[in-house]
């Protein structure tokens, strides 16, 4: 066996093991949480730590989800993971498609203004935002987290889907143009069918987004049965975890505040696995051609 070789296998299983040993330090929470999650609540702190729950309590679940009114935050939720979903995934692709084939004056400089939007945090835009749907009367509704994502869908994924449309051979929409077909035809019927990997990219984007939103749902939403899930769990930590002790009355409840945030986490990271192939096949290739 060559030096080369011994060096190659010496690097590869050194690779190998600092990417497991960071595998097992991000999971570690993870773990942690769904094992606090059943168990009962004097056995979560203890010392030494245990993660194999003693005595096991699913019951925990039950009465996490019935303390607050869970399927009303689900079905809020629910709603507007649908909605950003259709707005987002068809303006977004709308857009890129756009920016990617078709020629117009002052092309590049008006998608080097929207990539330029990235800059810009959105805590500056925050009180500017709120005065204008309070203007609108759109506040205590889901219209200020919904109606803004059909004119755009985002700079990130309009860049996402321009990048991905760029890598299709134009002779496709050339055949296309001879056959009769207008852009909108070539868009729809064409290049949305192969650009499957991208929706999907910006789909698990704009899930996980809007099922994380904390900020948008706490700022225009006052009525607790529009409550989303992010705000619920939040909520629940000032009913049943506490505040800043995390105790309320001097009993703490960590191991139902365990449920409630593992039964939230569930359908994450369920998505990314399912649509994990989609996932990098679409980043990788969208950054193909530039």
């Amino acid at each position: 066996m060559s030096r080369a070789t011994i060096l190659k296998g010496v690097s590869q299983a050194t690779t190998y093991i600092v990417l497991l040993a960071g595998a097992i330090i991000m999971l570690l929470p993870l773990t942690w949480m769904v094992s606090s999650s059943l168990k009962v609540e004097q056995r979560v702190f203890q010392f030494p730590p245990s993660l194999i729950p003693d005595p096991f309590r699913p019951q925990n679940y039950v009465d996490a989800l019935t303390y607050k009114p869970f399927d009303v935050y689900l079905r809020n939720t629910a709603f507007l993971v649908l909605m950003n979903e259709l707005a987002i995934v068809l303006a977004s692709s709308f857009c890129g498609y756009g920016f990617a084939r078709i020629k117009f004056p002052g092309r590049n400089l008006w998608f080097g203004l929207v990539l330029a939007t990235l800059m810009v945090p959105y805590v500056v835009m925050m009180v500017p935002l709120f005065v204008i749907f309070s203007r609108l009367r759109w506040i205590d509704t889901f219209l200020p987290l919904t109606v803004p994502f059909f004119f755009g869908g985002g700079a990130f994924n309009v860049f996402l889907m321009r990048q991905f449309f760029r890598t299709i051979p134009e002779e496709l929409a050339d055949a296309a143009r001879i056959d009769g077909c207008n852009e909108f035809i070539i868009y729809w019927r064409i290049m949305m069918p192969l650009a499957k990997p991208a929706l999907i990219t910006v789909a698990i984007f704009t899930f996980l987004g809007t099922w994380n939103d904390f900020t948008g749902p706490l700022l225009y939403l006052n009525s607790p049965d529009k409550f989303t899930l992010a705000v619920g769990l939040a909520n629940f930590r000032v009913s049943f975890g506490g505040g800043m002790g995390g105790t309320t009355g001097g009993r703490s409840r960590w191991d139902l505040l365990m449920a409630f945030a593992t039964t939230m986490t569930a359908p994450v990271i369920a998505v990314f696995f399912l649509a994990q192939r989609y996932f990098v096949k679409g980043v990788v290739l969208t950054g193909l051609k530039g």
